[in-house]
């Protein structure tokens, strides 16, 4: 599921997100996973986002945060603070 999926695929892998999240392998996969399945529906929680989005300048992935959310969503925290 979108857009963990892609943003999975561009860090490397499931290995690789793990790493620099902390996370479980396991724990990465379920993100690609709808939430009827017992996954976050698409999402990847906001504190994996931080840690992948300070990873990847020195990683070459070119992340940004529109990549994880909503340009809405964006826009609601720059507003906000």
């Amino acid at each position: 599921m979108e857009p963990a999926k892609s943003i999975i695929a561009t860090c490397g892998g499931f290995e690789a997100v793990s790493e620099v999240t902390g996370r479980a392998v396991s724990s990465v996969r379920k993100w690609t996973f709808s939430k009827e399945k017992r996954g976050t529906g698409g999402f990847i929680p906001p504190e994996c986002a931080a840690l992948l989005l300070a990873a990847s300048p020195a990683r070459g992935w070119g992340l940004s945060p529109a990549d994880f959310y909503p340009e809405s969503v964006i826009d609601a925290l720059r507003e906000a603070g």
